[in-house]
C-alpha cells in the first residue's frame, strides 16, 4: 500500500513536470511566432518601400556624359539605394512595347526625355527625407523635375505604422500572458514541494540552501520549455519553406536565430524568477501558514 502511495506521488511529481514544460514551451511558441510576424512585416515593408521608384527627368538636349556624372553623384548618396539610366531611345522603346505600336512613326519624332530612375533605402522612405532629396536632386540645373507618386509614400508608412503598432500590442499581451501563466505554473509546482521546504527548515537549512535545488530545476524546466519551442518553431519554418521558399531566404538567418536566442533568454529568465519569488513566499511563512496556504 504504502508502495502503492509512493508510486503514485511520483506520477503526480512526474505529471507536474511534464505539464510545467508543456506550458512553458507553448506559451514561448506564440511569441516566437509573434516576434517572427513582426520580423517579416518590416522585411515586407522595407521590400514595398525599396521598390518605389523617383524618376529624375533630364532636360532635353543635355549631354549624356553630364547626366552619367550625375547618376554616379546620386549613387554616392548614403540614402540611394539604387539607380538606373534611361535614355530617350530606351524610354521610347518601353512605351512602345507596352503600347504595342511605333508612336514615334506617327508623332514623327520622340517626346520623351532622358531620365534617371532612383530607388531609396527603406531607412529613408519618409516623407521629408524624400523632400530633403527632391530639394538637393531639383538644384541641379539639367534637372526638369522628380516625379514621384507622393500619396504612395505616405500610404506605406502610414499603414506600416499601424500593422507594426497592433503586433507590437498583441505581442506585448502575449508576453504577459507568458509572464502570468508561467508564473502560475511555477508556483503550482513549488507548491506540491511546501512540506519539502518547512522540513528542511526544521533541520537547519539556510534560505539561500533551500532556494538552491528548485532554482536549478526551474532552470531546467526553462531549456527544455524553450529548446521545445525552438523546435516547433523551426519545424514551421522548414515546413513554410518547402511549400513557399520565397518567403524564408540566407538572408533572415540572423533575424530566426536572434528569435531563437530570445525564447532561450526568456524561458531560463522567466522560470527562474518566478521560482526564485515562489520559493521566498514559502521560506518566509510560518509554520501554520505554509500548511494551509
Amino acid at each position: 500500500m504504502i508502495q502503492e502511495d509512493e508510486k503514485l506521488q511520483r506520477n503526480r511529481i512526474r505529471g507536474a513536470h511534464v505539464s510545467t514544460v508543456c506550458s512553458i514551451a507553448l506559451v514561448l511558441f506564440l511569441i516566437g511566432i509573434q516576434t517572427l510576424m513582426v520580423g517579416y512585416t518590416r522585411k515586407i515593408s522595407n521590400y514595398v518601400k525599396e521598390n518605389i521608384g523617383f524618376t529624375v527627368m533630364i532636360k532635353d538636349k543635355t549631354r549624356e556624359a553630364d547626366i552619367l556624372e550625375l547618376q554616379a553623384l546620386i549613387d554616392r548618396s548614403p540614402y540611394v539605394k539604387s539607380t538606373r539610366y534611361i535614355s530617350s531611345k530606351d524610354a521610347a522603346q518601353e512605351l512602345q512595347a507596352d503600347l504595342g505600336h511605333d508612336f514615334i512613326d506617327f508623332l514623327g519624332y520622340n517626346p520623351l526625355l532622358p531620365s534617371i530612375e532612383v530607388h531609396l533605402k527603406a531607412d529613408y522612405m519618409q516623407p521629408d527625407s524624400v523632400a530633403l532629396f527632391e530639394h538637393e536632386i531639383t538644384r541641379y540645373h539639367m534637372v526638369k523635375e522628380m516625379f514621384y507618386q507622393r500619396d504612395l509614400v505616405s500610404i506605406v508608412n502610414d499603414n506600416v505604422r499601424k500593422i507594426s503598432f497592433w503586433l507590437m500590442g498583441f505581442g506585448a499581451l502575449t508576453l504577459l500572458i507568458a509572464v502570468l501563466l508561467i508564473n502560475n505554473t511555477m508556483r503550482l509546482l513549488i507548491y506540491s514541494k511546501r512540506f519539502t521546504i518547512n522540513t528542511m527548515q526544521l533541520v537547519g537549512a539556510t534560505a539561500g540552501f533551500i532556494r538552491k535545488p528548485f532554482l536549478a530545476k526551474s532552470l531546467v524546466h526553462g531549456f527544455i520549455g524553450a529548446a521545445l519551442a525552438i523546435l516547433l518553431l523551426a519545424a514551421g519554418l522548414l515546413y513554410l519553406h518547402s511549400k513557399v521558399p520565397e518567403v524564408i531566404s540566407r538572408a533572415d538567418l540572423p533575424m530566426i536565430i536572434g528569435v531563437f536566442v530570445l525564447l532561450m533568454a526568456l524561458g531560463l529568465l522567466i522560470t527562474l524568477i518566478s521560482a526564485y519569488f515562489s520559493v521566498n513566499k514559502y521560506v518566509r511563512m510560518r509554520n501554520s501558514d505554509r500548511i494551509y496556504n
